[in-house]
Parts: C-alpha cells; sequence; structure tokens
C-alpha cells in the first residue's frame, strides 16, 4: 500500500539542511557573515562591497564578486537564502563543488555585473547600486527555465499554450511590483546571462573538466573537504531521473536508460515516487558499483501508465492534518511570533526601517511667509501679563469675568459654557470662555482654534501661555488675511474644560453635564494649545501630540510646526520629553517607547487631546530650556504655524495618522510597525487553533484493521468527542467576572481606591484557586476540558488584539507582550510545577503590573486609579475596558488551567 504523503516529505524535510553541498553552504554561511560585518558602524560594508556603477574601476573590480553577499537587513538576506538555496544546491550537485566555485566567482557573476554597470552607466546615464544575492537567483532561475522548456515546452492555462521559459520573465515583473527597492534591471541582467547559460552560448567560459580532476586528485578534496561534490558524483539531474518531453516515462524494453556520468556513489539516496502521481512507492538506492541502468528500469516499470488521482492526494493532506508530529510545531511556531514580534519593534529606529519625515499636503507652505508679531506686540504682552498675575487663587468665575472683559475690548464676540463632571468621588466643575474672530475673507464655514487652559495637566498655572493667547488675539484681529475664523478658547483646566467644549462644539455632549454653546463657527480645521509656564526665556519647543485612546493628529501638523520653530525661528524641537536627543539609536528608542506607553495608556496629554477624537487636528507647544527665545519667538511659531492652515483647501488628509514618531525628523509608519503587534497577537490564535485540535486526539487511538489490498486507502484516525459545557461555562464566567472591577474601579470615591484596589489584589489571588477547586469537586474535569478552556480564552484575546492594533498599537503591544506567558501555561500533575506556574503567572496580572508601575514611577495607586476614572468618565478612554474585559478574563482562564489537576479519563471517540 503507498505510504501519504507525510512518509516522503517529512523525512526529506528533516535532512535537508544536512545534505546541503559545500559550495552552497558557504555562500549561505558568507551572506549571514557579511550582514553581520554591517551591524557595525565602523566601516560601511554596504558601501564598500556593493556594485556602484561611479565606483567602478581596476582598483574595485572586487565589487563585481562581493555584491551578492552584502545585503540590505536581515530580511533581505532571509529571503535571498531561502530563494537561493534549492537552486543553488541543484546547480552543485549537478556540476561538483569546484566547478561552482569557478563559475560564480567568474563568468556567471561577472558577466551580469558588467551588463549591469555598462546599462545603468553609459545607456540609463544612472548610478543606482545594487547588492544581495537575488541576480544569481533569476540567473539560476533563467538556466532551470531553459531546461524545463526542452522537456515540457508549455503548460496550458484554460484555453491557452504558455512557453514555459517565459515563467521567471512574469517572476521578474512581479518582484519589481511586489518587492520595494528590488532592481528591476540588475535581475534582468541575472535573467540574461541565465538563459544564455542555459542554451549553451557561455559553455566555452566553463573549466575544463580535466583540469578540475588533475586539481581535485592532486589536493585530494573530497577526502579533505566534508560535503564536498567531486567531478565523479555529479548527478545531472536530481536522482538520475531524466525528464522526458511527453510527461510520461517510458520504459520499453528496447531502450536502456543510465545514469549519464559516473556511477561512483559516496551515498545512497532513497527515492519516493508516491501516491501524488498515482505510482507506486518504489525504493532507488545506487550503492557503490550498483547497475544504474537495471534500477532505473525498476523505477521507470513502477511508474509507468500511472495518472494522477486527486482522492488519493486529497486523503494523504488530511492525513497530514492528522499527523501527531504537526502538532509539535505550533508551540515553537507561536514563541517564534512573539520573538520575531518583539524584534521587529526594536528594529524600527533604524535608518533601514524608518524614514525621515516630509510634508505632504503642499498648501501648508510652512515657514514661507514672513512673520510679523513683536515691537510693540511685547509692551501689550507685559500689560496683560500683570493682569492675569493680578488674578492668581480667584475663582473661574471672578478670572472669566476679567478676562471677558479684556477680549470684548479688543472687539470679539464672547460666550461662556458650564460643565460639571464627576468621578471618582470628586466633582469637576468650571466655565469655560470663548471668543470667535470672523475673518474677513471667510464665510464662516472653516475655524482654527487657539487654545489657552488656566492650569496645565499639572496642575500649574498658565502665567504665560495666557497672556501670549490674548496678545495673539489682539494682533490676528489687525490683519485681513485671515480665510478661516479664529476660536481663541480659554478654559479653567487641560482636560475637562476643552473637553466639554468641543463636544458640545459637535453636539456630542450630555445636556445634563455639559452646557450647549450660544455661539458656533464653521468646520474645525485644527488647534493650537498653548502651555507656557516658565517665566525665564528658553530655549526650544517641545510638541505634546498625544491624544485620547493613543490617537494621533496627521503628521503634516507636526512636520509643520517642526519646519516653522526648527527651520525659520532656529529654535530646538523636543518630543516626549527627550530635552537632549543626539539622533542616535538609544535615544529613537526611547522616545518611541515614551510615545507608545503615552498612547497605550490613552490619556489625555493636553488640551488638544480633546479635539483629535473628533478628526480636529491639534497639538500642544511647551518651551523649555534657559536660552535666549522670549514669549514674541514663541507667538511668531503660533503665528507662522496659523498661517500655514489658513492656506489649507480641504481637512488635513495627505499624510499619515498612525505613525511612530522617534526624532522630529523621523518616523515609522503603521505598514512598518502593524506586524509587529500582529505577529504577538497571532501567536495566541495559533495556540488556540493547536489546542483545539489536540483537544480532538483520544487519549487511545483504536487500532486500524489490516485493509485487504494495497489499493484501499488508510483508514482516518478517530477524533475524540469534545465536551464544550464546562470549557464555554468557565471563559464565560471570566468575561462576566471581569465586569465587577471595571464598574468599581470608575465609580467608588477617591478615599476607596487604594483599599479596595489592595482588596481586589488579595481576591484576584484566590479567584483562581476557588474556581479551579470548585470545577474540579463539581465535574473532575479532564485534560481535553483543560485544552479547551485555554483555547477558547486565547482565541478571543488574539482575536480582540489583532483589531485593536489597528486602532492603538501600543496598547495591543503592551498587552500582547504582558499575556505572553498565557500561550505556554498548561496543567500538571505535580503540586510544585502548579504552584511555581500560578505564582509566574500572577506576576504578570493587572493589578499586579499596576502595583509594580506605581513603585517604579513612585506614585499612588490610588491616584493612578483616580487619573483612570476621571479619564473614563470625561474623556472617554477605553484603555480600561481592554484591562479588565479582554486581558484579565484571559489571565484568569490560564490561572484555572495552571492550577487545574486533569482526571484520567478515556475519551470518547468517534470517526471524524
Amino acid at each position: 500500500m503507498p505510504p501519504n504523503i507525510t512518509t516522503l516529505n517529512t523525512t526529506r524535510a528533516r535532512t535537508y539542511v544536512f545534505r546541503l553541498p559545500l559550495f552552497t553552504r558557504v555562500v549561505i554561511i558568507a551572506i549571514i557573515a557579511f550582514w553581520i560585518a554591517g551591524l557595525q558602524s565602523v566601516v560601511d560594508v554596504q558601501q564598500w562591497g556593493a556594485l556602484i556603477p561611479a565606483e567602478m574601476g581596476i582598483a574595485t573590480l572586487y565589487r563585481m564578486n562581493t555584491f551578492p553577499f552584502i545585503h540590505l537587513n536581515i530580511w533581505h538576506a532571509i529571503l535571498n537564502i531561502l530563494a537561493l538555496t534549492p537552486l543553488m544546491e541543484r546547480f552543485e550537485a549537478e556540476h561538483g563543488t569546484l566547478s561552482c566555485l569557478a563559475l560564480f566567482f567568474g563568468p556567471l557573476t561577472t558577466i551580469p555585473a558588467l551588463l549591469y554597470v555598462g546599462l545603468e552607466k553609459f545607456i540609463f546615464g544612472g548610478n543606482v547600486a545594487v547588492m544581495g544575492a537575488s541576480m544569481w537567483v533569476f540567473l539560476l532561475l533563467g538556466m532551470e527555465a531553459v531546461r524545463t522548456y526542452k522537456a515540457n515546452p508549455s503548460f496550458v492555462i484554460g484555453t491557452y499554450s504558455i512557453p514555459t521559459w517565459t515563467t521567471p520573465i512574469a517572476l521578474l515583473f512581479a518582484t519589481a511590483v511586489l518587492v520595494p527597492s528590488s532592481s528591476f534591471l540588475g535581475h534582468a541582467a541575472g535573467l540574461v546571462v541565465g538563459y544564455g547559460a542555459g542554451l549553451g552560448y557561455v559553455k566555452f567560459l566553463a573549466p575544463p573538466e580535466k583540469i578540475l580532476r588533475w586539481i581535485e586528485g592532486k589536493l585530494n578534496l573530497l577526502g579533505r573537504l566534508p560535503h564536498y561534490v567531486s567531478i565523479d558524483q555529479k548527478t545531472y539531474g536530481r536522482f538520475g531521473v531524466l525528464p522526458s518531453s511527453n510527461g510520461a516515462l517510458s520504459s520499453s524494453p528496447g531502450v536502456a536508460l543510465g545514469l549519464v556520468g559516473s556511477t561512483q556513489r559516496l551515498a545512497r539516496y532513497t527515492m519516493g515516487w508516491d501516491g501524488m502521481m498515482g505510482g507506486s512507492y518504489v525504493n532507488l538506492e545506487l550503492g557503490v558499483g550498483a547497475s544504474d541502468s537495471t534500477a532505473l528500469e525498476s523505477f521507470l516499470h513502477a511508474a509507468d501508465g500511472t495518472a494522477v488521482k486527486m482522492p488519493r492526494l486529497l486523503s494523504s493532506a488530511l492525513a497530514l492534518r492528522r499527523d501527531p508530529r504537526i502538532l509539535k510545531i505550533p508551540p515553537y511556531l507561536s514563541l517564534l511570533c512573539i520573538l520575531v514580534g518583539a524584534v521587529w519593534l526594536f528594529l524600527l529606529p533604524l535608518n533601514e526601517y524608518s524614514r525621515r519625515t516630509y510634508i505632504s499636503e503642499n498648501a501648508l507652505l510652512p515657514g514661507q511667509v514672513h512673520t510679523y508679531f513683536g515691537g510693540s506686540d511685547q509692551n501689550v504682552l507685559r500689560a496683560y501679563k500683570q493682569e492675569v498675575n493680578s488674578l492668581v487663587g480667584k475663582s473661574n468665575v471672578e478670572i472669566n469675568d476679567k478676562l471677558e472683559s479684556i477680549v470684548k475690548g479688543l472687539g470679539l464676540k464672547t460666550a461662556r459654557q458650564n460643565f460639571t463632571y464627576n468621578a471618582a468621588g470628586r466633582t469637576y466643575a468650571g466655565e469655560n470662555l470663548y471668543a470667535i474672530l470672523q475673518a474677513p475673507r471667510g464665510d464662516a464655514t472653516e475655524a482654527i482654534v487657539l487654545v489657552a487652559a488656566w492650569e496645565n495637566v499639572k496642575h500649574e498655572v498658565n502665567k504665560n501661555g495666557i497672556p501670549l493667547v490674548l496678545t495673539l488675539a489682539r494682533y490676528f484681529k489687525r490683519w485681513s488675511l485671515w480665510s478661516k475664523d479664529i476660536i481663541i478658547l480659554l478654559s479653567p483646566d487641560s482636560i475637562a474644560g476643552p473637553q466639554a467644549w468641543v463636544d458640545a462644539y459637535h453636539d456630542a455632549h450630555d445636556s445634563s453635564r455639559v452646557a450647549s454653546l450660544p455661539i458656533k463657527s464653521g468646520a474645525l480645521q485644527g488647534a493650537i494649545a498653548i502651555d507656557y509656564v516658565q517665566e525665564q526665556r528658553f530655549k526650544s519647543v517641545h510638541i505634546v501630540y498625544d491624544g485620547v485612546n493613543g490617537q494621533l493628529p496627521n503628521l503634516d501638523l507636526i512636520n509643520s510646526v517642526v519646519n516653522i520653530a526648527g527651520g525659520q525661528m532656529g529654535m530646538g524641537v523636543a518630543l516626549q520629553e527627550m530635552w537632549n536627543h543626539n539622533d542616535k539609536y538609544p535615544d529613537r528608542l526611547r522616545t518611541m517607547l515614551r510615545g507608545m506607553l503615552k498612547q497605550g495608556l490613552g490619556l489625555a496629554s493636553g488640551p488638544h487631546s480633546s479635539f483629535i477624537p473628533y478628526h480636529v487636528d491639534a497639538v500642544t507647544l511647551q518651551p523649555f530650556g534657559e536660552g535666549w527665545q522670549d514669549e514674541m519667538a514663541m507667538g511668531r511659531v503660533v503665528e507662522g504655524t496659523f498661517r500655514s492652515l489658513n492656506n489649507l483647501l480641504e481637512h488635513l488628509h495627505q499624510s499619515f495618522f498612525f505613525y511612530l514618531l522617534m526624532h522630529r525628523e523621523r518616523f515609522v509608519s503603521i505598514g512598518t510597525y502593524l506586524p509587529s503587534a500582529m505577529l504577538v497577537a497571532a501567536n495566541f490564535t495559533i495556540m488556540a487553533i493547536f489546542l483545539w485540535m489536540k483537544s480532538g486526539q483520544p487519549d487511545e487511538v483504536p487500532a486500524a484493521s489490516t485493509p485487504e489490498s494495497s489499493d484501499k486507502e488508510t483508514p482516518t484516525p478517530p477524533t475524540a468527542e469534545r465536551d464544550l459545557l464546562l470549557p464555554l461555562a468557565v471563559v464565560t464566567l471570566s468575561g462576566s467576572l471581569s465586569a465587577i472591577p471595571l464598574y468599581v474601579f470608575n465609580h467608588v470615591s477617591e478615599s476607596a481606591l487604594t483599599p479596595l484596589f489592595y482588596l481586589f489584589l488579595i481576591i484576584n489571588t484566590l479567584l483562581p484557586i476557588a474556581i479551579s477547586t470548585t470545577s474540579s469537586q463539581l465535574f473532575s474535569p479532564t485534560a481535553q476540558q483543560y485544552h479547551l478552556i485555554k483555547s477558547f480564552s486565547l482565541l478571543l484575546l488574539g482575536m480582540f488584539l489583532s483589531s485593536l492594533a489597528t486602532l492603538n498599537f501600543s496598547l495591543a503591544m503592551l498587552i500582547g507582550l504582558l499575556s505572553a506567558p498565557l500561550s505556554f501555561v498548561k496543567p500538571s500533575s505535580s503540586p510544585v510545577a502548579r504552584i511555581i506556574g500560578f505564582v509566574l503567572l500572577n506576576l504578570t496580572s493587572p493589578p499586579a503590573v499596576l502595583l509594580a508601575s506605581a513603585a517604579i514611577w513612585g506614585l499612588n495607586v490610588g491616584d493612578i486609579l483616580r487619573e483612570a476614572a476621571v479619564a473614563w468618565h470625561v474623556t472617554g478612554t477605553y484603555s480600561a475596558v481592554v484591562v479588565w474585559c479582554v486581558w484579565w478574563p484571559a489571565w484568569l482562564a490560564g490561572c484555572v488551567c495552571v492550577l487545574g489537576r486533569p482526571e484520567e479519563q478515556e475519551g470518547k471517540v468517534k470517526k471524524a
């Protein structure tokens, strides 16, 4: 009876790497070695060894042999190794190691390199450097295409007959379209030479076989070098099977077919011709002195006249799915996903994975206009500062009375808005004051907002920010160039006030807590908030851009501010409180991780954060450091930014809304960083599917009866019937219990938050023990049921995190890494193992992580929970939902599995 497909492929796949011949191994090792050498910064390996047309000369001819070993990055090297290895291994097995060495360090590399340099430099007049082994790949593909064409001239798709030699050409164009930064001309040069070599036009350049034999004999290469393929070991085709043009193998007694070349073999090959081709399984072993003709005739007789049988192929595929060896792969694949996802994240600050920022919206024209704020405006600013300083310590109403009189004196329409929020037992009430400067050249359909909160997020009085906004309002009033209304918003705080005003502006407010706005303008196009607390002159400006729930403003707005402040005004620009950024890898990584942490928490970081959920791009500007810049310089930055926003004909949409900034002029877009979180989330889905398949395997598989005939198919292995009631009940209970901490920590008073947290910490430790003990006593769960509990919980976790990654990448990545141990926990019969696993899981539980974070940052747990409650009620932050309703139920189900003591029970078996 023919074996299934796994009998052939599994064994060969396991030993494939160990059978690679010598030159192929050397090429792979050289590629990896050059990549490792390129990690250092002393010598630029890419610049030294790449094929650069302008650098070619007598002293740099070595580049024609070094460029295939040098790659842009690790992924470039891995893809080329995977593509090159089977082609190079086949070529070496057919021509010998010494021939490969001579050809690939000779004509097969030099000719395509010279062809590329000639075309690129003298025909197209360019100087595009190329590197990588993909030129070898297309060269070998061209040779294989010619060989395939001689055996099978065409293949049929529908009613069309397509020549087989065109396959590499299609691959050439597909690579040029799908693979970024690929060299079409370089690949084409390798393909042309490959076609020529396959047709025999460069055969005269091959080294004579007599000389190669003489070198091998003198140096005894076969005896000294492992995995060496000598001239006498050449196979001229894999395992001596000669192709035929009609696709049918004939073994007529009158035709004696034999292997081309010597019959000497140092190894014994086993060839499987299995059910995929409809024939019988034959072992063809060629030993020293074996008769090649007789062995090949036996093989051809066994395969004669057979046709492809799809039912047998499908049966083999299904058998592969049930092969128990397949179930050994998912845990390692899951671990690989986590490791690759984490490493991917740490590669992002490198130049190869990040990009320089640029302005996508041409209408912005940042820094292209002359700013006039200054001169006599400085005297006005001083007067306003005295007025503001006299208001420090007074009530919100008294402050607004004075400020409203000043704004009305400027000729602007003013209005007030009351709001009241209740969170953590506190009442956050206040009154917003705002004014509208109607655009002389507009029709009140669009507006820009200038915000200044009386207190910033650190509850410091904005002593310079308020006077600067009033001075700018007076200055803007004198200009007739505005095509958009300018709204001046003065709020009592930086979180609740702006949130209430923006909600009411878009009619999305709760009228019982937030009053409606008496007057409005048009659609908001952007907002700039000023947080100017320090008294002395400043050196640089800090841009705060993080929004609620990890949302970000359009990158063009940040780039415009950077261009105006850093380029036009000569200021330093900082992000994420990185005051001294040297644009090296450590500072880039810290900036990126700080941004990810803030976005993962989802809290409002300034007055601008409330605007971003309504698709209003906004940032907060904070001066810092000691330098020679004063309030007038900050005012000119705001003026330049407003002038750029005033140029817009439509809302900002050209640039990115999903990105990670690591320097003021360097970022990573979503297409580059998203795979890291997706890989981490995918590990949970992989383990969930693995556990589902494992739960369907019975403890003891009944012995199958021996078929009467070898033509009958292998009986399908039995499948254990899954008991889903208890696993679904445990997972549902875990999800239902998550509503308790979500409600409690968002609705109790501030004074009760800390005691309740420590009480919950104790309950959190005892709850898994209680669920596990109760279920063991009442239901006696089996190992299958524990597998299903873990499978369902991981499936939900992976599904939620993969969806969340597209909305809040940082939060999904953070929770995914903290939940990674859940993929590998399992019930154990050893009490010590259960205790250790439970303790380790408790160290990564949501309460434990919160407690550790408070200790690291030197904060009070009660303060953190209060801020989370305020964010829940005021700004609508959903981080608490993700923590308590996604992460915590998965952790609880994982602890139940760790503490489980599965009963020895014979699984129910049913036929699949």
